[in-house]
Parts: C-alpha cells; sequence; structure tokens
C-alpha cells in the first residue's frame, strides 16, 4: 500500500511542470466544489436523479480533491475521485446532448479535469509535494560495520 503513496522523484524540472499543472486545476477544482461542499447532499436541487450519497461524494472530490491537488497530498486516491467524478460528469454532459464547448453547459470542463487528474495518477505529483516529503523512498541505511562480520 505504501508504494501506492510513494512517488517516483522526477527530475526538478518534470516536477516543476507537474506542480504548474497541479496548482492552477487544484484552486479551480476548489472554487468548482466550494458551493458544492456547503450543502453536500442537495446541492443539485430537490428533483435530482443522483442520490445525495453520490452528490457528497462528488462535493468532497471536487473541494477536497481540489485541496489534494495542489498541496500533493494522497495524490493518487484524490486524483481517483476526481476521475470518477469527472468521468460521470462528461458522461452526463454527453448523454444530455451538450456541446463539447459552449455556455452554460458543456462536457469540456469535466473532460479537462479528467485528463488533468488521469496525468499527474500516472506520473505522480513530482517532488514538490507534501506526498514526496511524507512518503518518498529513502536509500537504506548502510548496515553497521559489526553486522558484516
Amino acid at each position: 500500500m505504501k508504494r501506492f503513496f510513494t512517488p517516483d522523484l522526477l527530475t526538478p524540472r518534470a516536477s516543476l511542470g507537474l506542480l504548474a499543472l497541479r496548482v492552477l486545476p487544484g484552486i479551480a477544482l476548489m472554487n468548482h466544489g466550494f458551493g458544492k461542499i456547503q450543502h453536500p447532499f442537495s446541492w443539485m436541487g430537490p428533483d435530482a436523479t443522483v442520490p445525495s450519497f453520490l452528490q457528497g461524494l462528488a462535493a468532497l472530490s471536487e473541494f477536497g480533491g481540489g485541496l489534494a491537488l495542489v498541496l500533493g497530498l494522497l495524490t493518487p486516491l484524490a486524483m481517483l475521485g476526481i476521475l470518477c467524478t469527472m468521468g460521470y460528469a462528461a458522461y452526463v454532459h454527453i448523454s444530455g446532448g451538450d456541446p463539447f464547448v459552449g455556455f452554460p453547459r458543456s462536457w469540456e470542463p469535466a473532460s479537462l479535469f479528467f485528463i488533468i487528474a488521469l496525468t499527474v495518477l500516472l506520473a505522480g505529483p513530482g517532488r514538490y509535494s507534501l506526498d514526496a516529503l511524507l512518503f518518498a523512498r529513502r536509500a537504506p541505511e548502510p548496515l553497521p560495520e559489526t553486522a558484516l562480520r
């Protein structure tokens, strides 16, 4: 299980790119989830076809996942939540006939957040993250000289 949270340490340049990829989308996700997290089980309204439990998971995924994305904390778990939420959101928009780009409803934002979450899940959060600080692999301690005899 620890391997799941242990990020591979990439080059500083690649890690800087991942930091940039994490911060702005993470803030945007927190912004999208802020109103939802205030009423997590009813943010879709009383006529919603989505169960309140799933509304709560989506609110947590957007706000909490956005915060985790910014901090690079428990990144794989947060990205799985965002992937599920954004995949379902894109499905709802596509099946509802919404265009890829349009106002007020389109599936562009959900698909972009999905791709960002997939990228961070596959590449890891990079060395500039709390995951790297807390879970990074360290070189094994050398054995004492007496143990080698």
